[in-house]
């Protein structure tokens, strides 16, 4: 059991027009557990003071709560009103009982891996991915790529990935790369359609670093970090990743940990 939650911020992420009853329903749960709801959606000092966030909408409303939330250390509670809803640990049909165990301190914390994405001056976090694709749709790239210095070879293909635990539920799993299970901390690269018999993705640990350098000459690559393009690859130039020092906290009910969301959403074992 955590401590019972005094304050809560709610976060929507511009979608408050489809959740008008979702958000009515919220209010009444808080009333009744006597927790203050804060609606502001703007990042501040008092993101701290909150003891935890709750997100209405899918994986991607979540995600940008997970990273609003990065410095602060509060940890983010997820109800699905997306498609997917990996991240999320309650169904939009269950906020009432859902909510209500957690305002009451029946949830657990778990600690996900972020990635340092190092792109010129630029700096970012990933909590999922981050990739690098091509420019120009139905044109492949050579990516060289390295770990640690050691160069891994040139590969075409249409990009390469980047994820965390998190993150190997999405874009990578989608490529066919393996599942991380939440707690691991490791990360895989896996190669978008490698025109190749013999590109195999590949796990590493904490401590790695990865660079990806784009050697086509007549294609600019595209760098995106959870979903969104942040910057480009001009043939020759290089983003850098590895393991961030930051770590950001997903809220669960105590029964919806990994095996239980793996087999719900993606149908594991039947």
């Amino acid at each position: 059991m955590m401590p019972s939650v005094e304050r809560a911020t709610v976060v929507t992420y511009g979608v408050t027009r489809n959740l008008g009853q979702a958000l009515e329903r919220l209010q009444a749960v808080a009333t009744r557990a006597g927790v203050e709801l804060r609606f502001d959606e703007r990042p501040a000092a008092g993101d701290a003071a909150s003891d935890i966030a709750v997100a209405l909408g899918g994986d991607g409303t979540m995600l940008r709560a997970l990273t609003r939330f990065l410095a602060s250390g509060t940890p983010v509670i997820g109800v699905n009103f997306g498609r997917v809803g990996f991240l999320a640990s309650i169904a939009g049909g269950e906020l009432e009982p859902g909510l209500e165990r957690v305002f009451g301190g029946d949830y657990s914390v778990v600690l996900l891996p972020t990635l340092d994405v190092s792109l010129g001056e630029l700096r970012r976090s990933a909590l999922n991915d981050a990739v690098v694709v091509s420019g120009v749709p139905g044109r492949i790239i050579e990516i060289a790529y390295s770990l640690d210095g050691e160069e891994l070879g040139t590969q075409p293909c249409d990009g390469l990935i980047c994820a965390t635990p998190s993150g190997s539920t999405a874009y990578n799993l989608s490529n066919g790369g393996p599942v991380l299970v939440w707690g691991l901390d490791a990360a895989v690269i896996t190669l978008v359609a490698p025109h190749t018999l013999h590109a195999r993705p590949l796990v590493v640990g904490p401590g790695f670093e990865l660079a990806a350098r784009n050697l086509t000459p007549d294609v600019e690559a595209v760098v995106l970090i959870d979903g969104r393009r942040v910057g480009s690859l001009a043939p020759g130039a290089s983003v850098n990743v590895r393991f961030g020092n930051a770590r950001s906290r997903l809220a669960t009910l105590p029964e919806q940990a990994f095996f239980s969301r793996y087999r719900r959403v993606f149908g594991a074992g039947g």
